[in-house]
């Protein structure tokens, strides 16, 4: 099998697997323990937390750890949300957010909240003017995403928080899918909180990143607890936390090698396909996206079938579209642009991917849609 879907969680970096390992053996007792091996314990743990902090340009103590990206959305939108209930209770996201912050908007709203949507254009990307014109007198917090985790569509961040920071109203960016793969400074970006997954970039899962700013005004939404400043309740999962750390630290390493490998990768796919298959979109902006993410859409082909069936051929795969006879539901990021959404498929590559990877994707592709399409009695249309 061939893995190309990096976007939902990359393989796991062999620096990650070591620092797990290790931490089984040194790192598993309580970090808030004063006895030998406590204090063993939260050593690791300050120095994963001070290597995080390199990582993204932000203070040790501006970082805790979450169990999931999820989690990380979750309290960072609520906390924020009830840290400044006094202004007011609107909140901004965008069109295309993940679902994780769609489902925190929506929970939000259910609970008196009240949430204005920024639309994009067809290339997945906002405005900065769109978003500058949804703040209000009583706009409490703003959503973002750095780039989009379907169509690998980059967004104006630096900007839209230099608007925010104008208006007084913080701003929350989901960096899950750029940390790691490109440069990202939380200085240079402005936001007042990030929030990121560690699996995205080849650590374990079990571990997030909530990123909160001195200043921000942010009150946590669960009881109180007295790990992680308060603001993650239960104890932290030390050897996911030190697999995470570690592979960060070797991804930012490696990274701008992989960038430019992996962009070669996508440039190619983007090019061929079109050429390859007939009546195909592909979507996102051409050059303002992650180097590692590729999506296209095969019109008269059900994107479940044609998942199935490149699985069959060895590859995995994921889509943007859930739009099957069964569910009629596309992807909320595909209708938001306006692009095709059926027989969607989604590849983002990672540090094992490789040339005859792609070779035999591109060898493969055009049978299995041609395949599909005949069997549906599309193929003459």
């Amino acid at each position: 099998m061939t893995y190309l879907d990096a976007a939902s969680a990359a393989p796991l970096h062999p620096v990650a697997r070591e620092a797990v390992l290790a931490a089984l053996e040194d790192g598993w007792a309580d970090p808030a323990r004063l006895y030998a091996e406590g204090r063993r314990a939260r050593m690791l743990l300050d120095r994963a937390r001070a290597s995080v902090a390199a990582a993204i340009g932000v203070r040790p103590d501006e970082v805790s750890f979450t169990t999931s990206g999820t989690q990380a959305v979750q309290l960072g939108m609520l906390g924020a949300l009830g840290g400044r209930r006094r202004v007011g209770h609107h909140l901004v996201v965008s069109a295309v957010e993940h679902s994780s912050v769609l489902h925190t908007a929506d929970w939000h709203a259910a609970n008196g909240g009240e949430v204005s949507t920024v639309p994009v254009d067809r290339a997945g990307q906002v405005t900065v003017d769109d978003y500058a014109g949804a703040l209000r007198a009583d706009t409490a917090l703003v959503c973002l995403q750095t780039a989009n985790h379907e169509v690998g569509t980059t967004q104006p961040v630096a900007a839209v928080a230099e608007r925010c920071r104008d208006a007084g109203v913080p701003l929350l960016v989901d960096a899950a899918q750029t940390l790691g793969r490109m440069q990202l400074d939380v200085r240079d970006l402005g936001a007042d909180i990030v929030v990121a997954s560690a699996r995205k970039w080849g650590g374990p899962p079990g571990a997030g990143v909530l990123v909160l700013r001195s200043g921000t005004r942010w009150q946590s939404p669960l009881p109180s607890d007295e790990r992680e400043a308060g603001r993650i309740p239960g104890p932290v999962n030390l050897p996911a936390v030190l697999g995470a750390a570690a592979s960060l630290e070797a991804r930012i390493s490696e990274m701008d090698a992989e960038a430019k490998r992996l962009s070669a990768f996508v440039e190619r796919i983007r090019t061929e396909v079109p050429t390859l298959v007939p009546d195909v979109e592909v979507v996102g902006h051409p050059t303002e996206r992650l180097p590692n993410l590729v999506t296209f859409s095969c019109l008269y082909v059900d994107g479940e079938a044609l998942l199935t069936e490149l699985d069959r051929a060895g590859f995995s795969v994921s889509s943007g579209s859930s739009c099957t006879a069964s569910t009629l539901t596309p992807s909320h990021v595909l209708v938001a642009m306006g692009v095709l959404s059926h027989g969607n498929v989604r590849i983002s590559l990672h540090r094992s991917t490789t040339r005859d990877d792609i070779d035999r994707f591109l060898g493969v592709l055009p049978r299995v849609v041609a395949d599909l399409r005949r069997i549906t009695g599309t193929d003459s249309l």
